[in-house]
């Protein structure tokens, strides 16, 4: 169960990051290819996203009691923006860029595989 804690809280890292990136077209910073519009809403949620991620691999790395609360929550949280995410754009009209769209779904299918082995890991200590 180590082995997972730990493997979750540093994917749980790699996916905080991959939020702040994402995050940055939105506040009006473009890096590279990924020259998004401007949209505050979306900026303070992949932000949020990332910040709840980071407190829950901190738990995961660092071996704290609440790891494994920190990682449900954590990846619930994140897998609820990415949902929101995906409602905005498909209730906007238009229907977004292909990376915008691929980043949704890969994000969402990889936050809903660590929030199933989270889960599958707390319902087997007890």
């Amino acid at each position: 169960m180590d082995a997972l804690r730990r493997a979750l809280g540093l994917l749980s890292t790699c996916y905080a990051l991959v939020f702040l990136l994402f995050a940055l077209p939105h506040w009006g910073i473009a890096p590279g290819l990924l020259d998004e519009p401007v949209i505050t809403p979306a900026a303070v949620v992949e932000t949020l996203c990332a910040a709840a991620l980071l407190a829950g691999a901190h738990g995961a790395l660092a071996g704290r009691f609440w790891a494994w609360n920190g990682l449900i929550y954590s990846h619930a949280a994140a897998l609820g923006g990415v949902v929101l995410g995906i409602l905005a754009m498909a209730l906007s009209g238009s229907s977004g860029s292909a990376l915008l769209t691929w980043y949704h779904g890969c994000m969402a299918a990889v936050l809903a595989a660590g929030l199933a082995s989270a889960f599958y890991v707390s319902r087997v200590r007890r």
